[in-house]
């Protein structure tokens, strides 16, 4: 696949899932964005790489996506955008009634709003090429819930339905829109739990994946990062060109239970 010519901005993409977006985008060619709040040092070093690795241009924006008006700058600043990838996503767990004011607008703001907001700056762009592709990063939680995570919840099945919204606005303008919905991803985050959790339960690291951590997900296997930043690439393929307003699950069964 050839994305020569594209740029994509790929929000909360200096690990993780959102790295693994990037770094398939960039080896199709396309010109990226990354994006976080830190903008440390190596947050630009990170760019530098993926730009010598992959020969396209991968800039580092820094911008903090709980406010709506530093997510539109971030589409501003970066000059164009043919891809939007809405990942940027923050995560607490606590019952209903002892979820914290804040958190619950934190994870609402960044989850669900930022996704609006670099939305609605990236359309009219994409409207004048006569092409685009907003792919949002929902989750498995998106389609189905679970306890205690209130907030990424309704977070998540609100980024299901703005995917809907923008693909009825957008049909027939050579734009798409789909959300994609993992269920677990081996990211740097996830690995790092796993001797804790091996601890907790006392039992090995193949044992505790597969029945702590992937209890819910029935393949018993993580998805990986490239896996979710293939089904980006598939999204943005002429392939895709009518997938518009729908869901991709990626969780190894889960929602099929």
């Amino acid at each position: 696949m050839d994305l020569k010519g594209r740029t994509a901005i790929v929000t909360g993409s200096n690990s993780g899932i959102g790295l693994g977006i990037a770094t398939e985008l960039a080896k199709a060619g396309a010109d990226v964005v990354i994006n976080s709040f830190t903008d440390s040092a190596e947050d630009h070093a990170l760019a530098a790489r993926l730009s010598r690795d992959h020969g396209v241009t991968v800039r580092y924006l820094s911008a903090d996506m709980s406010r709506g008006d530093a997510c539109r700058a971030l589409v501003e600043r970066a000059g164009g955008c043919d891809i939007l990838v809405n990942n940027a996503g923050i995560q607490h767990v606590a019952p209903v009634e002892d979820f914290p004011a804040d958190k619950w607008d934190q994870i609402l703001a960044i989850n669900l709003s930022s996704a609006f907001h670099t939305t609605a700056a990236a359309l009219p762009g994409m409207r004048a090429r006569g092409w685009g592709r907003i792919v949002n990063i929902a989750s498995a939680h998106g389609l189905t819930a679970s306890p205690f995570k209130s907030a990424y919840i309704a977070a998540k099945h609100g980024v299901v339905g703005l995917s809907k919204t923008v693909a009825l606005e957008t049909a027939g303008q050579g734009i798409t829109c789909n959300a994609i919905c993992p269920g677990y991803v081996l990211t740097p985050l996830v690995e790092a739990q796993i001797p804790d959790q091996m601890k907790v339960h006392g039992m090995d690291r193949d044992t505790v994946i597969r029945e702590v951590m992937l209890q819910r997900q029935p393949s018993r296997q993580f998805a990986t990062v490239e896996q979710i930043g293939g089904t980006v690439l598939y999204l943005c393929s002429p392939h895709a060109d009518q997938v518009t307003g729908t869901t991709i699950s990626v969780d190894g069964g889960w929602t099929a239970l």
